[in-house]
């Protein structure tokens, strides 16, 4: 079994950058496909990035083409979550989660606290 916490959230102005990361504890991390979701005040938990336990495929929602990027160390136990050009939308409390499937849908496997990212404008 996985645990996850997450880390790197704040307030920052539309425009900035911020870098999530993901702390994940277990010798078989490298096994588990990781994901990042957000979920905004109001509204349902989307998905946002993935990438597979190796760190070859990754996988984004629309949004967040372009603007976003994941990456992981495995040597560290380690996923990031590189936020570019980010805009008030951008708003919510954002999760990391863990699956041994790469194209997951739910990440059912572990979830870490999640941490607040906040963009004025």
């Amino acid at each position: 079994q996985v645990q996850l916490v997450e880390s790197g959230g704040g307030l920052v102005q539309a425009g900035g950058s911020l870098r999530l990361s993901c702390a994940a504890s277990g010798r078989t991390f490298a096994t588990y496909a990781v994901g990042w979701f957000r979920q905004a005040p109001g509204k349902e938990r989307e998905f946002v990035a993935a990438i597979s336990g190796s760190g070859i495929l990754t996988r984004y929602t629309d949004s967040v083409k372009g603007r976003f990027a994941i990456s992981r160390d495995n040597d560290k136990n380690m996923v990031y979550l590189q936020m570019n050009s980010l805009k008030p939308e951008d708003t919510a409390v954002y999760y990391c989660a863990a699956d041994m499937r790469f194209l997951s849908r739910s990440f059912g496997d572990a979830w870490g606290q999640g941490t607040q990212v906040t963009v004025s404008s």
